[in-house]
């Protein structure tokens, strides 16, 4: 072995991963925070806006894939049917993405999964409520309890897609006799 290779020991360069992770994750959180809070000051027509474009590439998409003729009149129907749909499932896609980066942040360093379970759905309802509450001063917006509510079910959902992950990578683990 030459002199340049250095062997780190396994736990430190455990801890090494684990920070990068968590940088990582965080640097991640800070730019969904900014994507949430960019959204939630627009104004109410300017959120009804985009929530109609996305509905209108929704419903333009979905006519090219199955190939109907619909209407313009059937297309406007569906494209204001979807509009409040999409902006809930934005919602809970966000805040899904939430739960995943706290939890990526905290894994390593909280050893107790109910505590850190605990933290990061705290942490999620906490972001939601203020999130919420910084919609009441933006005009034509209003906060909503019901939102803070979908966010964090988002948050959780995230949480759970990493617990399962986790679960599994440690089934994995174990066949391969490294645990």
């Amino acid at each position: 072995m030459s002199k340049a290779t250095k062997i780190i020991p396994m736990d430190q360069k455990n801890k090494r991963i684990n920070l990068a992770v968590s940088i990582v994750a965080a640097i991640f959180l800070v730019i969904l925070y900014f994507v949430i809070f960019s959204f939630s000051e627009q104004d109410g027509e300017t959120s009804g806006a985009v929530s109609h474009e996305v509905s209108k590439w929704v419903v333009e998409e979905w006519e090219q894939i199955t190939h109907p003729s619909w209407t313009e009149e059937i297309k406007k129907s569906l494209i204001e049917y979807w509009e409040h749909p999409i902006r809930k499932l934005a919602h809970f896609s966000e805040y899904t993405l939430m739960g995943i980066l706290v939890f990526l942040i905290w894994k390593a360093w909280i050893k107790k999964p109910w505590v850190r379970n605990l933290l990061v759905i705290g942490w999620v309802f906490v972001s939601a409520s203020l999130d919420e509450w910084h919609q009441t001063f933006v005009g034509g917006r209003c906060g909503s309890f019901l939102d803070v509510l979908l966010d964090t079910s988002g948050g959780c959902f995230g949480l759970l897609l990493c617990l399962l992950c986790t679960k599994i990578a440690l089934g994995i683990r174990r066949k391969k006799g490294a645990v």
